[in-house]
């Protein structure tokens, strides 16, 4: 069986969900910005979804911030 990486997933999740918020934009506006449906944002926010690296850099894009700001370094 594959290791799961819980902490890191929930780590991401609500770093995003931060940043979102700091840069005052709904879970809309970022899908929107993302080209993603809301449903998936609020997802990824949950931490209830696989995320690839693509994903988080669409989305670090969306935010205007660099992938070691959601990553943990």
């Amino acid at each position: 069986m594959g290791v799961v990486y819980e902490e890191e997933i929930a780590y991401i999740s609500s770093k995003i969900r931060e940043l979102r918020k700091e840069k005052k934009l709904t879970v809309q506006e970022l899908a929107y910005r993302c080209d993603m449906e809301r449903s998936n944002l609020s997802r990824i926010e949950a931490g209830r979804t696989n995320l690839t690296i693509r994903t988080i850099c669409i989305i670090c894009n969306a935010l205007e911030v660099g992938l070691r700001d959601v990553i943990r370094a």
